[in-house]
């Protein structure tokens, strides 16, 4: 192993904030192998010891996050580099040993009364803790992912400068319930060991709060009252007595209670409308999903006064909404909002592969989910820290939390699975703890899976439903992703049906398997194939001639290397038969990105389409949204963040009012996904042979819309003389002639055919596929754009006017605009399109607008291309400064 790098800055003691209920977040450690640092954690821990050749790191690094930040590897996304990774060096395997994390914090004073104590908020696997020479914990007792531990230190902490060591024991997804990857990425060497979430240092006089929550009661359905019940956790951390008089504020409602604490005695201290007359609220601010409403969120804050003193503050965020589902008829979990059902389009959430905290990275990602349209986001495990539950409230986005797969935390649910053993049992039901009071006050959680591909055995299922209810759980409790139940919850209500690898668009209309019908936990065509500038920085030379020569090799950025996505041969073939055999590496690219968004957009319009049929599509979760590593693999916009073909689709699908073309019947279907009926809208259709000729046309006027619905419009004739490949071209405009939505499909007389008989859990066979060979024959088109550029807050804000010209021979196909920071810079990312990949006939045009982070001082450029529309660069005019926030793309 290569030695340290010198760390970018100096390793300086944590200043811990000395007030009452203050908490101080240790922000850098240095770390090393035990096999290395062989001394007691007496030592380590103790004053004066040296940590020469130790890795200064952050706070909440992981040891591979950890060496990364040093530089001990480099580009260990590019190519299989990672593999080197796990090769054992002259000292042995890295990762097989504890590593030590060792930090220093000064405390002003020691006060009479004061009491320090660390908090851990989760640790991979486990560790054992030492303070200024003293062991105060040991790895069984601070173990797993998620229990968040607070130990008392007082007795063992003094005014000024004084040492935390931790002993990190290594970590195994298969033997304790940590963090895994099963078939999302390759497994990270050192199993993600290290103080993931970090470690707090906390300061509190004699009485300390702990987990304040407030449960909303919202009357439904006219949400004119809501009853809030106040609850607060007080600890007498002394050996005498103490009274303490608990205030707060919340809601513009005072609460002020007082209790006698005996020595070391925890009690819940609760305010409710009985007790307190002024939390039955009338007229409360609702919070609502994105699209149906505002997300108002109201603040409760809370202290502790002991002797005259304050002793410890406590504060919360929370919003008031109603949670609640029910059974379709056929036994499909509806969510159901402030009594109002919703169909919920989401997808799986994944952190970075090494669990590196990036807050700036987290907003841009939450900004792509509000402009892809979606209202939820599932998480399979790696639950993340408070920040990521403040964003989704933030942003009207629901979240779907719950337990991983595959591994420890399924194995007693598996036939020859290894059961739990009481130390299991007790990390499981700590965890589950945990992240309750962690999850409860953020009003975008909607519930809490408690298996994934399994539900589990009766003991365990019951512990976690016990645990939950004692935590004041308000929101549906599920048994599992997949079909299955439980005494205690009942019914999931879900289904795990697939696909996971490639089907044709026509598939989601089915009624079988995956199609749009009932609560698809996760799912998807599979392969994702990013941007020809990102294979590029992920792939080697011979990755990337593979991936368009010889598709039954296997890759390892499509999965890991056991699974069968390694090998993207589904997609491929379904490629090279349905638009052409690849010519190279960017013709592969070209036709990736054409089948990602046609596909991606079907999945997301057929559950739309079937919202209010007789048995109703009531949610999708797209597998995945994101990816931990560059991946060729279930995304919607890749690692680098750039949008590609998916991410489009998608988007265009979940527009807000959206006119789309469906697989099935050949009907045209309106979709609103607001609350707001809309009226006086005009749509027009055509349907357009390969030369653009019309072979059909139908406008429609003053067409009403309800909220929250689809309805259809208008059924589509086969035309005499259509060409084999054709195009439907739909627009959707308002009363006053502004666009609403434009869609464009290309389509074949040749259907795509599937061998339903022989499914398996991940695809579906063909047994024909659509000929869309012939839009490889489409002349090169000519295509013209102007931009122009403002400025808004720090942000850049570019209108880009695409046109083709009305003399033009034909389409200008699949047109993508991209935005350099200058002529030969870098592209502009992370980066909120409006829309995107869009198609133009001859004399038509269309406005795209795009906002990202301005930086330096060079022009930046727009590029378009497209299918048959050679890459040209185009200057931005660059305009004024201005403060406004309209045009955002959202």
């Amino acid at each position: 192993m290569a030695a340290p790098l010198h760390a970018k800055t100096a390793f300086s003691p944590t200043q811990v904030d000395d007030g009452a209920g203050s908490t101080t977040a240790v922000a850098q450690w240095q770390m090393q192998s035990s096999a290395k640092a062989q001394q007691s954690g007496a030592a380590i821990s103790s004053s004066g010891f040296s940590t020469h050749g130790w890795y200064p790191v952050s706070g909440r690094a992981t040891v591979m996050a950890g060496l990364l930040e040093n530089g001990t590897y480099k580009n260990v996304f590019y190519s299989d580099n990672l593999r080197a990774v796990q090769v054992p060096d002259a000292s042995g395997n890295l990762f097989v040993n504890p590593w030590w994390y060792r930090t220093e914090f000064t405390l002003a004073r020691n006060a009479a009364g004061m009491h320090t104590l660390l908090r851990t908020n989760g640790i991979i696997a486990s560790a054992d803790v030492w303070v200024n020479g003293h062991q105060v914990a040991d790895h069984a007792a601070v173990a797993g992912a998620y229990p968040v531990h607070l130990l008392d230190v007082t007795r063992w902490v003094h005014a000024g400068n004084n040492v935390l060591a931790l002993r990190v024991h290594p970590a195994d997804p298969r033997r304790s319930l940590s963090i895994g990857w099963v078939d999302w990425n390759p497994t990270p060497p050192d199993n993600n060991m290290g103080p993931w979430r970090g470690v707090d240092i906390v300061r509190s006089g004699p009485v300390e709060l702990r987990f304040p929550q407030v449960t909303p009661t919202l009357s439904l359905p006219d949400l004119t009252h809501a009853a809030l019940t106040v609850k607060v956790q007080a600890r007498n951390l002394d050996t005498v007595a103490h009274e303490v008089t608990i205030t707060g504020t919340v809601a513009g409602v005072s609460l002020r209670q007082t209790i006698r604490l005996a020595p070391g005695q925890t009690q819940t201290v609760s305010f409710t409308p009985q007790t307190d007359p002024g939390l039955d609220l009338d007229h409360p601010n609702v919070w609502w999903p994105v699209g149906m409403g505002a997300h108002p969120l109201y603040a409760l804050q809370m202290s502790a006064t002991v002797d005259g003193a304050v002793s410890d503050r406590a504060e919360t965020r929370f919003g008031i909404r109603s949670v609640s589902s029910k059974l379709t008829k056929q036994g499909y979990r509806q969510f159901l909002i402030n009594g109002k059902p919703l169909l919920i389009r989401g997808a799986g959430w994944a952190p970075d592969m090494f669990l590196r905290d990036n807050p700036k990275r987290m907003e841009a990602e939450f900004s792509y989910i509000r402009n892809l349209g979606l209202n939820t986001i599932r998480s399979e495990g790696k639950l993340e820290n408070s920040r990521f539950y403040d964003l989704a409230d933030r942003d009207g986005i629901m979240v779907l939390a719950g337990w991983e797969c595959c591994d420890k935390w399924e194995s007693a649910a598996k036939t020859g699975g290894a059961p739990w053993d009481a130390a299991d049992l007790k990390v499981a039901q700590a965890s589950m703890a945990s992240e309750a009071r962690l999850l409860r006050n953020h009003p975008s959680v909607i519930g809490f899976l408690i298996g994934s591909d399994n539900a589990l055995p009766p003991a365990v299922a019951k512990m976690y439903v016990d645990t939950l209810h004692a935590e004041d759980w308000s929101t549906p409790i599920i048994a599992a992703a997949s079909a299955q139940a439980t005494a205690e919850t009942g019914p999931s209500g879900m289904k795990m049906s697939g696909p996971y690898a490639w089907v044709p668009p026509s598939y989601w209309y089915a009624d079988k398997l995956g199609g749009a019908f009932g609560f698809n936990s996760e799912t998807s065509a599979g392969a994702d194939i990013p941007r020809l500038e990102d294979l590029v920085r992920m792939l080697s030379p011979q990755e990337q001639e593979a991936l368009w020569k010889y598709p039954e090799l296997r890759q390892y950025h499509a999965s890991a290397a056991w699974s069968p996505f390694a090998s993207i041969a589904p997609f491929d073939t379904a490629l090279a038969k349905r638009y052409g055999a690849p010519k190279d590496l960017a013709d592969y690219v070209a036709k990736a990105q054409l089948d990602n968004y046609d596909n991606t957009r079907a999945q997301f319009e057929a559950y739309n389409a079937h919202m209010d049929a007789a048995n109703p599509s009531t949610g999708v979760i797209y597998w995945m949204l994101n990816n931990a590593w560059p991946s060729l693999h279930w995304h919607l916009y890749d690692y680098y963040m750039n949008p590609a073909g998916a991410y489009f689709g998608a988007k265009k699908a979940n527009e807000p009012v959206h006119i789309q073309y469906s697989y099935d019947t050949h009907a045209i279907m309106l979709v609103n996904q607001t609350s707001t009926r809309e009226h006086g809208l005009n749509a027009s259709i055509r349907v357009r042979n390969l030369d653009g000729r019309v072979r059909y046309q139908q406008q429609l006027h003053d067409i009403n819309l309800a909220g929250s619905s689809a309805r259809q419009l208008a059924t589509l004739p086969m035309p005499a003389g259509l060409s084999p490949t054709y195009f439907v071209e739909l627009e959707l405009t308002s009363a006053d002639g502004k666009p609403v939505s434009r869609n464009v499909y290309w389509l074949s007389t040749q259907a795509d055919k599937l061998d339903w008989a022989h499914s398996n859990w991940y695809l579906t066979p063909v047994t024909q596929y659509a000929d869309l060979t012939a839009l490889q024959s489409l002349p090169a088109a000519t295509s013209e754009a102007k931009a122009t550029m403002r400025r808004e807050g720090s942000d850049n804000v570019v209108t880009v006017t695409l046109s083709v010209p009305a003399s033009a021979r034909t389409v200008a196909l699949f047109q993508h605009v991209s935005i350099k920071q200058s002529a030969h810079g870098k592209l502009a990312l992370p980066i909120l399109w409006s829309d995107n990949d869009v198609t133009l006939w001859p004399g038509e045009s269309i406005t795209l607008t795009a906002r990202y982070a301005g930086q330096g001082t060079a022009a930046p450029v727009i590029e378009v291309g497209g299918w048959n529309v050679p890459t040209r660069s185009f200057p931005i005019v660059v305009g004024s400064q201005s403060n406004a926030s309209q045009g955002k793309p959202r």
